[in-house]
Protein backbone atom coordinates (compact mmCIF):
# COMPACT_ATOMS: atom_id res chain seq x y z
CA UNK A 1 0.00 0.00 0.00
CA UNK A 2 1.08 3.37 -0.63
CA UNK A 3 0.58 6.19 2.07
CA UNK A 4 0.86 10.01 0.11
CA UNK A 5 1.01 13.03 2.62
CA UNK A 6 -0.76 15.86 0.57
CA UNK A 7 1.60 18.56 -1.11
CA UNK A 8 2.20 21.99 1.18
CA UNK A 9 -1.05 23.75 1.98
CA UNK A 10 -0.91 27.35 2.57
CA UNK A 11 -1.31 26.33 6.51
CA UNK A 12 1.70 24.62 5.98
CA UNK A 13 3.66 27.42 4.74
CA UNK A 14 2.74 29.94 6.90
CA UNK A 15 2.84 27.54 10.73
CA UNK A 16 6.04 25.68 9.55
CA UNK A 17 7.80 29.87 9.72
CA UNK A 18 5.53 31.18 12.43
CA UNK A 19 4.76 27.75 14.68
CA UNK A 20 1.38 29.66 14.79
CA UNK A 21 -1.72 28.67 13.40
CA UNK A 22 -2.40 31.00 10.94
CA UNK A 23 -6.82 30.88 10.88
CA UNK A 24 -7.14 28.87 7.35
CA UNK A 25 -10.29 26.77 6.97
CA UNK A 26 -10.06 23.84 4.63
CA UNK A 27 -6.88 25.82 3.00
CA UNK A 28 -5.78 24.99 -0.48
CA UNK A 29 -2.07 23.93 -1.69
CA UNK A 30 0.41 26.02 -2.58
CA UNK A 31 2.27 26.78 -5.94
CA UNK A 32 4.75 24.51 -4.32
CA UNK A 33 1.97 21.96 -3.36
CA UNK A 34 0.60 21.29 -6.58
CA UNK A 35 4.47 20.75 -7.81
CA UNK A 36 5.23 17.99 -4.93
CA UNK A 37 1.68 16.30 -6.03
CA UNK A 38 2.89 16.43 -9.70
CA UNK A 39 6.41 14.77 -8.90
CA UNK A 40 4.70 11.70 -6.43
CA UNK A 41 2.22 11.41 -9.30
CA UNK A 42 5.62 10.90 -11.56
CA UNK A 43 7.32 9.11 -8.93
CA UNK A 44 5.02 6.55 -8.78
CA UNK A 45 3.61 6.19 -12.28
CA UNK A 46 5.34 2.95 -12.97
CA UNK A 47 3.45 1.38 -9.71
CA UNK A 48 0.50 -0.10 -10.30
CA UNK A 49 -2.56 1.67 -8.68
CA UNK A 50 -5.98 -0.14 -8.64
CA UNK A 51 -8.13 1.91 -6.10
CA UNK A 52 -6.91 5.47 -4.62
CA UNK A 53 -8.08 6.51 -1.03
CA UNK A 54 -8.61 10.18 -0.35
CA UNK A 55 -9.73 12.83 2.67
CA UNK A 56 -12.10 15.24 1.96
CA UNK A 57 -10.07 17.83 2.71
CA UNK A 58 -9.29 20.54 0.04
CA UNK A 59 -5.22 19.74 -0.44
CA UNK A 60 -6.04 16.13 -0.44
CA UNK A 61 -8.27 16.44 -3.22
CA UNK A 62 -5.97 18.76 -4.91
CA UNK A 63 -2.91 16.17 -4.26
CA UNK A 64 -4.86 13.47 -5.75
CA UNK A 65 -5.60 15.49 -9.38
CA UNK A 66 -2.39 14.64 -11.01
CA UNK A 67 -2.97 10.81 -10.48
CA UNK A 68 -6.48 11.35 -12.24
CA UNK A 69 -5.46 10.23 -15.99
CA UNK A 70 -4.73 7.04 -14.29
CA UNK A 71 -8.47 6.12 -14.80
CA UNK A 72 -8.18 4.39 -11.31
CA UNK A 73 -11.19 5.12 -9.39
CA UNK A 74 -11.21 7.70 -6.42
CA UNK A 75 -12.97 7.05 -3.21
CA UNK A 76 -13.37 10.28 -0.17
CA UNK A 77 -12.96 8.52 3.00
CA UNK A 78 -13.99 10.74 5.95
CA UNK A 79 -12.48 8.48 8.19
CA UNK A 80 -8.64 9.00 6.83
CA UNK A 81 -9.01 12.66 7.46
CA UNK A 82 -6.47 14.99 9.81
CA UNK A 83 -6.33 14.92 13.12
CA UNK A 84 -8.66 17.78 14.53
CA UNK A 85 -6.26 20.12 16.16
CA UNK A 86 -5.68 23.27 13.91
CA UNK A 87 -7.99 25.63 12.28
CA UNK A 88 -7.17 23.63 8.79
CA UNK A 89 -8.90 20.79 10.29
CA UNK A 90 -12.45 22.49 9.72
CA UNK A 91 -13.72 21.15 6.27
CA UNK A 92 -16.07 22.39 3.36
CA UNK A 93 -19.26 21.28 3.76
CA UNK A 94 -19.74 18.30 0.93
CA UNK A 95 -22.11 20.28 -1.63
CA UNK A 96 -19.34 22.79 -1.46
CA UNK A 97 -16.78 20.00 -2.15
CA UNK A 98 -18.93 18.59 -4.99
CA UNK A 99 -19.19 22.46 -6.94
CA UNK A 100 -15.19 22.35 -6.68
CA UNK A 101 -14.14 18.68 -7.18
CA UNK A 102 -16.70 17.02 -9.74
CA UNK A 103 -15.41 13.99 -10.51
CA UNK A 104 -15.65 12.78 -7.17
CA UNK A 105 -18.24 11.85 -5.06
CA UNK A 106 -19.57 13.45 -1.50
CA UNK A 107 -22.93 12.43 -1.45
CA UNK A 108 -21.86 9.92 1.19
CA UNK A 109 -20.81 12.58 3.49
CA UNK A 110 -22.57 14.18 6.44
CA UNK A 111 -22.73 18.10 6.21
CA UNK A 112 -20.34 18.01 8.96
CA UNK A 113 -17.79 14.96 8.17
CA UNK A 114 -14.75 16.71 10.48
CA UNK A 115 -14.73 16.30 14.10
CA UNK A 116 -16.53 19.30 16.36
CA UNK A 117 -13.16 19.50 18.74
CA UNK A 118 -9.86 19.11 19.03
CA UNK A 119 -9.23 15.74 18.91
CA UNK A 120 -7.81 13.12 21.15
CA UNK A 121 -4.50 11.07 20.16
CA UNK A 122 -6.54 7.81 21.35
CA UNK A 123 -9.31 9.28 18.80
CA UNK A 124 -6.82 9.45 15.37
CA UNK A 125 -5.24 6.22 16.63
CA UNK A 126 -8.83 4.68 17.21
CA UNK A 127 -9.45 5.67 13.20
CA UNK A 128 -6.02 4.61 12.03
CA UNK A 129 -7.07 0.97 13.56
CA UNK A 130 -10.53 1.00 11.71
CA UNK A 131 -8.99 1.63 8.59
CA UNK A 132 -5.76 -0.72 8.85
CA UNK A 133 -8.59 -3.28 9.84
CA UNK A 134 -11.15 -2.16 6.96
CA UNK A 135 -8.22 -2.38 4.11
CA UNK A 136 -7.06 -6.05 5.84
CA UNK A 137 -10.58 -7.39 4.45
CA UNK A 138 -10.07 -5.95 0.81
CA UNK A 139 -7.58 -6.02 -1.85
CA UNK A 140 -4.97 -3.24 -0.53
CA UNK A 141 -1.65 -3.87 -1.95
CA UNK A 142 -2.25 -1.54 -5.02
CA UNK A 143 -4.18 0.86 -3.03
CA UNK A 144 -2.67 4.85 -2.73
CA UNK A 145 -4.37 6.36 0.26
CA UNK A 146 -3.86 10.40 -0.04
CA UNK A 147 -4.11 11.54 3.54
CA UNK A 148 -2.55 13.64 6.32
CA UNK A 149 0.40 14.13 8.77
CA UNK A 150 -1.29 13.32 11.74
CA UNK A 151 -2.91 10.01 10.42
CA UNK A 152 -0.38 8.53 8.66
CA UNK A 153 1.48 9.17 12.30
CA UNK A 154 -1.22 6.98 13.54
CA UNK A 155 -1.30 4.83 11.01
CA UNK A 156 2.37 3.87 10.94
CA UNK A 157 4.54 5.32 13.51
CA UNK A 158 6.19 7.46 10.86
CA UNK A 159 6.33 11.41 10.09
CA UNK A 160 5.79 11.87 6.56
CA UNK A 161 6.65 15.41 4.88
CA UNK A 162 4.37 16.96 2.29
CA UNK A 163 4.03 15.59 -1.18
CA UNK A 164 6.22 12.58 0.34
CA UNK A 165 4.89 8.73 0.37
CA UNK A 166 5.95 5.53 1.65
CA UNK A 167 4.86 2.24 0.84
CA UNK A 168 3.35 0.74 4.04
CA UNK A 169 2.94 -3.16 4.85
CA UNK A 170 -0.57 -2.98 6.91
CA UNK A 171 0.60 -6.57 8.53
CA UNK A 172 3.17 -4.18 10.47
CA UNK A 173 2.46 -3.71 13.71
CA UNK A 174 0.63 -0.89 15.06
CA UNK A 175 3.05 2.28 16.18
CA UNK A 176 3.53 2.62 19.98
CA UNK A 177 5.22 5.94 21.80
CA UNK A 178 3.81 7.88 18.97
CA UNK A 179 5.41 12.06 18.61
CA UNK A 180 2.64 13.99 18.16
CA UNK A 181 4.93 17.48 17.14
CA UNK A 182 4.54 18.64 13.68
Amino acid sequence: MYLLRHGQSYFNLHFTETRRDPGIEDPELTALGREQAQQAARALEEREITRIIVSPYTRALQTVEPFLGRGVPVEVWPGVRERTAFVCDVGSRPDELAARFPRYRFDHLPPRWWHDEVESEAETVARAEAFRAAMREVDHETTLLVSHWGFILALTGISVMNGRFIEYDLASPPPENLVWRP
